[in-house]
């Protein structure tokens, strides 16, 4: 019988033929236990967070590149956040498309791809002078950052079968807290040296090190990943193809649900600097925390820390008291947030405090989601389904624009707030008495069989 190591050798001789395929397994970590296992799969859960933060930029600092470059070419703002909706559009649509690659070749490949494109677009962006090719850059963007986002989030949804809620969570947080160290270094490069150094200099890092990672990134294998007896999920049971998965109207259901709170949220937080204004309340000093700063400012401050928190604590509290009952905690804290925003906003303390509980209770729909879909639809395809159910968040966005059609009819927001808070509401109700039972009864139908390495598998 050959020796491991003589095993080993053959074993790498046979994956040296293709450069991302040594992204297989090796035979010496197959030997590892789930609990000696465990220091390997968080390093992964960590490098996707890093890929995360490296891209956060594309969406969350473009905001700061806006006004520099109206001044030098004179396009008008609402020319060149065409580019931004493009940038959406393509990061959020083809995350499923992304993610069958990722479910097929691993994750070595496709994130390796979306970093030379992360690059490449920003280094575009610093050398563009007409709006087609600003265009054509952010369109190479979304894909980039799709490509990296839902992979991470779906690499973390396979290692962490036991922890989906918290790794989905941490994952998430990457992509919306990641820009928030590097914001002041882009101001400060635009100011000195321009937009154009500041999306070259940025654009060359965040690829760079988008694609050293992706080379240490990896799947685990079905024995691999440590898992509970006592967790009756039905990924345990079964592994649903993409196709067998949109068919299944639990997926629908929680499609349904993802679209009401993103666009719940986004209807009322989406529009926050002209709430403040029309509320008169943008410049007031507001102190809090021993910090005073102008309401809007701080409000927006506060609110991107919050909506990077709450993705990996409402995670781990659904990994502890089930993601349905986390999912009508939130979604009604969120609703009753948006509520009383439209009744005591006016206060510029109020109106802070209030956003910081919209932003709170709304980001955590990007750890609960893709948790919720790689319980019920297996691992195997994890990338794959959770990319299908992300393009949610891209419906969600056609919808927003109906916020100012409605401030504009009813000359105010009460009545945008109010339909954002009738939509959270909605979905919060519709996690208790319409997913959960669907969920129970499709895992009631599903046999399952434990074998002596405490693993699941379908009979």
């Amino acid at each position: 019988m050959p020796s491991r190591a003589v095993f080993h050798v053959g074993f790498v001789k046979k994956n040296i033929g293709g450069f991302f395929r040594m992204s297989s397994t090796s035979e010496f970590e197959l030997l590892l236990s789930p609990t000696e296992r465990a220091p390997y799969r968080w390093m992964q859960l960590a490098l996707g967070i890093i890929c995360m933060a490296m891209v956060a930029n594309l969406q969350y600092g473009w905001t700061l590149f806006v006004t520099p470059m109206d001044t030098q070419h004179h396009w008008g703002k609402a020319a060149i956040q065409v580019a931004f909706t493009i940038f959406v559009v393509t990061e959020t649509w083809l995350v499923p498309v992304e993610g069958y690659l990722v479910d097929r070749l691993g994750p070595k490949p496709v994130v390796f791809v979306g970093g030379l494109l992360v690059g490449l677009s920003w280094i575009m962006n610093s050398q563009v002078s007409t709006l087609p090719m600003l265009y054509l850059a952010q369109a190479i963007g979304g894909i980039g950052a799709g490509a990296v986002y839902g992979t991470c989030v779906g690499n973390a949804l396979k290692w962490f079968p036991d922890h989906r809620g918290l790794a989905a969570g941490l994952t998430a947080a990457g992509f919306g807290m990641g820009s928030a160290l590097t914001i002041l270094p882009i101001s400060a490069i635009i100011k000195e040296d321009g937009y154009q150094s500041a999306f070259l200099y940025f654009g060359v890092g965040q690829g760079i090190t988008v694609v050293v990672l992706s080379l240490l990134l990896a799947a685990p294998r079905v024995h691999e990943v440590a898992k509970t007896l006592h967790d009756a999920s039905l990924d345990e049971k079964r592994n649903f193809t993409p196709r067998e998965t949109l068919r299944s109207p639990i997926f629908w259901v929680m499609y349904a649900m993802f679209v009401m709170m993103a666009a719940g949220g986004l209807m009322a937080t989406a529009q926050l600097g002209p709430i403040a204004k029309d509320f008169k309340i943008a410049d007031v000093p507001v102190s809090l925390l021993g910090l005073t700063l102008p309401a809007l400012a701080f409000a927006l401050s506060i609110d991107r820390v919050l909506n990077g928190l709450t993705r990996p604590f409402f995670g781990w509290v659904s990994d502890r008291v089930g993601r349905e009952n986390t999912m009508f905690v939130a979604f009604g804290i969120e609703a009753v947030g948006i509520y009383a925003l439209s009744l005591f906003g006016h206060d510029p303390v109020m109106f802070v405090v209030l956003s910081g509980m919209v932003f709170f209770a709304w980001g955590e729909i990007y750890s609960l989601f893709p948790a919720t879909c790689g319980d019920t639809f297996g691992p195997r395809y994890a990338s794959t389904n959770a990319g299908m159910l992300y393009t949610a968040k891209g419906t969600a966005a056609l919808l927003v624009p109906l916020s100012s059609v409605l401030q504009q009819s009813s000359g105010g927001w009460h009545t945008v707030f109010l339909v954002s808070a009738a939509l959270n509401l909605t979905a919060s109700l519709m996690a208790l008495f319409v997913l959960k039972p669907m969920r129970r009864r499709a895992s009631a139908r599903v046999p399952t069989v434990v074998v002596d390495n405490g693993l699941k598998r379908a009979s």
